[in-house]
């Protein structure tokens, strides 16, 4: 069966779960905007080609696995590539990012969680289905949200 994906069909998650991390980067660390612009378009284009086999509208669990994004004992590979791009050592990212952070992008909806005990929280969703006129709930860290972090 070939999966339901266009560009279109999965941006508003990718733009959700880039915004969330790259805000982090804003307020963690002395990571000028330009830096912040050039790593959130490198992760966008480098979620979207990783999730083009991996995205199931009609499915939304299927893939999950797949397309979640972790940072824990090791620093999620896509991230750390986005990160390279703009000259960000995994061991600067870590210490920008959660220590502990479960990412889940998947269609119509976008939720994560900081450490391993920590609450779910959903950072985007849309209603599923062509006739949904709901507008989307997107969520984003305040400033203080780094004290959250669970290190470990």
């Amino acid at each position: 069966m070939r999966p339901l994906c266009t560009l279109g069909t999965m941006k508003p998650e990718i733009v959700a779960a880039v915004s969330f991390l790259s805000r982090f980067l804003r307020i963690n660390g002395d990571v000028n905007d330009r830096q912040v612009q050039i790593f959130s378009q490198s992760l966008q284009e480098i979620l979207t080609e990783q999730y083009q086999q991996h995205w199931f509208p009609d499915r939304p669990c299927k893939g999950s696995g797949y397309r979640c994004i972790r940072i824990n004992h090791q620093m999620d590979p896509l991230v750390g590539q986005a990160g390279r791009h703009v000259g960000l050592s995994t061991e600067r990212l870590y210490g920008l990012l959660p220590s502990e952070l479960t990412l889940w992008v998947d269609p119509f909806e976008v939720s994560y969680r900081i450490g391993e005990d920590g609450s779910i929280c959903v950072l985007y969703e849309a209603p599923a289905g062509p006739g949904a006129l709901q507008p989307p709930l997107v969520q984003l860290p305040r400033a203080g949200f780094g004290l959250m972090t669970v290190s470990s």
